[in-house]
């Protein structure tokens, strides 16, 4: 399998809490990731190399094996499968490859060689390699030189310099092996002690008594002012959860134009779009409508060779008798952005931003 076929099935996971990495197994129809990718949210976006976001359910968790499975109503069945090393063990000197989403970045690989094929640490016993592994890189797979996935990668160990670590795949292959018959419409923790599935909320496992975390089954709470947001998001015919980028932060497409929105300097809400670039010649023309055109309650602005139109409203305001006016200006401004780019492309030849959805342009 190679390379460009392997980014297909890697998948990046987005939720408000941050980011990481997934892997979609055909077999099972479901997307494999780390339990502290999704700790804490019952469904978040991921998202594949083309900026396509799609609505995923978080349906099984393991804490204790640090695995998560997600499941889509989206039909992936024309994605390569993908093999899981359950035949052999890896040996010291390996090669490996490493997929994911790196601090959130777009997709890429790295590879490196196995220095420990069991490397025991808190308990568990882990491959280590010397691969580049760091936060975002959670989640995806490790592969070795036969495109099989020897382990899911993990990176939440600290102060861990030139080293990556990944659960080996026959923990993984064992999980799903056993949740064979999952409710793929429910929220369910698999007790580490006796593999029974949890899906109401409880203290201890019914059947062999293990604690459980019961704060497993809260789902994230979201910040009066990211229900604000959301709410505005969703005004625009656009489901919040596809939107979350982070926390208090949302990025997604109306039309072809890219709206962020974003709190700054703790003080202010900024929703902004880059719609268009700056022509290299005949600016003049361009110059004049943008310094002469009434926008209100927007702003046109040129930030390096973008052109950016932004609405940025103190947090005050949203909390009182403007908040339905805030909320108004934050939809209309999206509806702007996606009218205005067309209208620079077909009156002043600036081309697109490079941030546009271009089968919609």
């Amino acid at each position: 399998m190679q390379n460009d076929i392997i980014s297909k099935v890697v998948f990046k996971v987005n939720h408000a809490g941050g980011s990481g990495s997934c892997f979609y197994l055909k077999k099972h129809n479901l997307f494999i990731t780390n339990f502290h990718v999704v700790k804490g949210f019952h469904e978040v976006s991921i998202e594949d190399t083309e900026k396509e976001r799609f609505l995923a359910k978080v349906v099984l968790v393991n804490p204790v094996a640090d695995l998560a499975f997600l499941s889509t109503e989206q039909d992936f069945s024309y994605l390569p499968e993908l093999e899981l090393n359950m035949e052999r063990e890896v040996t010291i000197g390996e090669q490996v490859n490493v997929a994911g989403y790196p601090f959130g970045m777009p997709y890429t690989i790295t590879d490196g060689t196995i220095s420990s094929p069991k490397q025991l640490m808190e308990g568990k016993t882990y491959i280590q390699t010397d691969a580049a592994v760091n936060p975002g890189n959670s989640g995806g797979p490790m592969f070795d030189q036969s495109n099989k996935v020897i382990a899911v990668t993990v990176s939440k160990f600290n102060d861990a310099d030139n080293m990556g670590f990944g659960i080996p795949a026959v923990v993984l292959g064992e999980m799903l092996n056993r949740s064979t018959a999952i409710n793929r419409s429910l929220f369910a923790v698999e007790c580490n002690s006796c593999n029974a599935l949890i899906t109401k909320k409880t203290q201890y496992c019914s059947s062999c008594g293990s604690k459980i975390d019961d704060k497993l089954f809260n789902p994230y709470s979201l910040t009066d002012l990211a229900i604000f947001c959301e709410e505005a998001i969703t005004n625009m015919g656009i489901n919040p959860v596809l939107a979350r980028v982070g926390s208090e932060s949302w990025r997604f497409h109306r039309g072809s134009s890219e709206i962020r929105m974003f709190v700054y300097d703790r003080g202010y809400l900024f929703t902004t779009s880059p719609i268009n670039i700056v022509p290299k010649q005949n600016l003049e023309p361009l110059l004049r409508f943008l310094l002469s055109v009434d926008t209100k309650p927007f702003i046109l602005g040129i930030y390096q060779n973008d052109i950016y139109i932004s609405y940025r409203v103190h947090l005050s305001d949203i909390f009182s008798d403007e908040s339905e006016k805030v909320k108004q200006n934050i939809t209309d401004l999206a509806q702007k952005a996606d009218d205005l780019d067309n209208y620079l492309h077909d009156t002043f030849g600036c081309e697109f931003s490079q941030y546009a959805k271009a089968d919609v342009i």
